[in-house]
């Protein structure tokens, strides 16, 4: 069956052939008629099997035999997880409708919305967007699904693994409820099930076999190589001069700039694209390496959607990939149209299980080839597990030694006996120095003689307690004041009759009742001038 022997209209028909499609694939034979008779779909395909032509043809044709009120509202919305593949989307939407009359727009976040809002004022017929700027866009007023007739959702296990879900579901709930859904994912595990049973409304099962064969001009070459020397036999196989253009994929989205690095350090120029670079650097990344600009560029296998090259010279598995089916999704960018292409693996002792499943899938030995840094290591690198911690008895420690037990008022402590008991004299010396520094001062107060000030506690009949250790002190005789110093080992002070005397005194005649007292005393001393004379 070819493009012509299909329910499709003549300038549809030439689109495709211009394109350089001649017979459609499984997918697309067993799709486009349930499309065009306006029935729901379930669709399991993966990337590479014509997916978005199974869906993209008969919307432009049922879009286009529709008679438009002129509204610029969409009518049709394909919601997709990645940037990359929105835009092959929108693009692939452009190359099937350049015959006519109806416009595509794209929307996706990671860039100024400004010139996507232009493009939505000027009225677009299809719309393809990422789930997050398209609510954005919604909140913000900009845009309105209620005259949505087909609605697709594309990736739709990609789109629950990225964290989509309640994002996709925002978007459903903003749709009217009489529509027509197209719902396509790789693989169907419970939850895409459950979500494509919520939004589906008596579905046609279409089921592709997963892709297991590999095109026969791609020419496929494997390494066995230790993890550390990759960067070195990629850099010298990435400097011969066979290697036109090169797409590199790794596993992780570190792995990617971690390769970038290292193939700067080595003179060999390179760009990564991933999920973590903005949209303007990804945009850059392709551009360059579209026109020749770029040699070598690095991906991961999500950002690598949407990637079309003609005349891909080179791809290399840095890193085999986790799923058997995405080696052939990966080394099916190369040899397209008929061309040669290459297709290099690189496997350490790590990557054996995955190695073994991958032929298993292909049913193809990949033959081995020697470089200069051939497998040292050949046993796996298991993590062992680390033994259980031993429960802890008591009086033994963690090396199982006994502990001595401790006295009940032993304090614990660095120190060894004779630091205590210094310790301790210290102690005893200051509480005697404390008691000598009581003489001459008013012990403290309890309760409410505490915030009393000295001339209300007078008037309310306290009078100040001396010291327990020693007599009610007199009245100074002018004597010297060593002779009656408290003995038994106290510390004497000279003045302490005298400031006690002055204590009891202030408490007896307070401040505002005295009279000044006039004497020689109390006059300020004066500053005697020795004039020459």
């Amino acid at each position: 069956m070819i493009f012509q022997d299909m329910p499709l209209i003549a300038p549809i028909v030439k689109a495709t052939r211009e394109a350089g499609y001649e017979e459609p694939t499984p997918i697309q034979r067993e799709t486009i008629p349930l499309v065009l008779q306006g029935k729901d779909v379930l669709g399991c395909a993966q990337t590479g099997t014509g997916k978005t032509a199974a869906f993209a043809l008969p919307i432009l044709q049922r879009l286009f035999l529709e008679k438009l009120d002129g509204s610029r509202k969409p009518r049709a919305l394909i919601l997709t997880p990645t940037r990359e593949l929105a835009i092959q989307i929108q693009e692939n939407f452009t190359l099937y409708g350049k015959h006519l009359p109806l416009r595509s727009c794209v929307i996706f976040g990671g860039v100024n919305q400004a010139g996507q809002v232009e493009q939505l004022r000027r009225g677009a017929q299809i719309l393809v967007a990422t789930p997050g700027r398209l609510n954005d866009l919604i909140g913000q007023g900009y845009i309105a699904l209620d005259q949505i007739e087909i609605f697709v959702l594309d990736e739709a296990d990609r789109m629950l693994d990225m964290g989509f879900i309640h994002d996709v579901r925002r978007v459903i709930g903003q749709l009217p409820p009489k529509r027509q859904t197209l719902f396509f994912s790789a693989t169907m595990p419970d939850e895409v099930e459950k979500l494509a049973m919520s939004i589906l409304h008596e579905p046609e099962s279409v089921k592709v076999d997963p892709v297991s064969s590999t095109v026969d001009t791609i020419r496929q070459v494997l390494y066995l190589v230790d993890k550390a020397n990759k960067k070195y036999l990629l850099a010298d196989i990435l400097k011969k001069p066979e290697v036109e253009n090169a797409l590199v994929f790794t596993r992780t989205k570190h792995g990617a700039d971690r390769v970038v690095r290292e193939l700067t350090h080595m003179n060999v120029r390179a760009m990564a694209i991933h999920g973590d670079k903005s949209q303007s650097a990804r945009q850059q990344a392709m551009g360059q390496f579209k026109n020749g600009e770029l040699k070598v560029l690095i991906a991961t296998d999500i950002a690598a959607r949407g990637i079309d090259v003609v005349g891909l010279s080179h791809v290399f598995n840095y890193d085999l990939p986790n799923e058997p089916e995405a080696y052939v999704h990966r080394i099916g960018r190369t040899g397209r149209a008929g061309l040669g292409g290459d297709a290099i693996s690189f496997c350490c002792i790590d990557e054996m299980k995955d190695l073994a499943a991958i032929e298993k899938l292909i049913g193809f030995h990949i033959p081995r080839r020697d470089s200069e840094w051939p497998m040292q290591v050949f046993t796996e690198t298991v993590k062992e597990p680390r033994p259980p911690r031993p429960e802890r008895v008591a009086n033994v420690n963690r090396r199982g030694e006994a502990i001595a037990e401790r006295r009940p008022n032993e304090r614990r402590g660095r120190m060894g006996e004779g630091a205590r008991d210094l310790r301790a004299h210290g102690g005893e010396s200051r509480a005697q120095g404390g008691e000598s520094r009581a003489y001459g001062a008013e012990p403290r107060a309890h309760g409410s003689e505490r915030a009393m000030p000295p001339h209300r506690r007078a008037e309310a009949g306290h009078t100040p307690v001396s010291a327990p250790h020693r007599e009610q002190p007199t009245a100074w005789t002018g004597g010297s004041p060593r002779a009656t110093a408290p003995t038994g080992g106290e510390r004497p002070f000279q003045h302490a009759q005298r400031s006690e005397a002055r204590i009891e005194n202030r408490f007896t005649h307070p401040r505002e009742e005295r009279a000044p007292q006039r004497g020689s005393e109390q006059q300020p001393r004066k500053i005697r001038k020795f004039e020459s004379r």
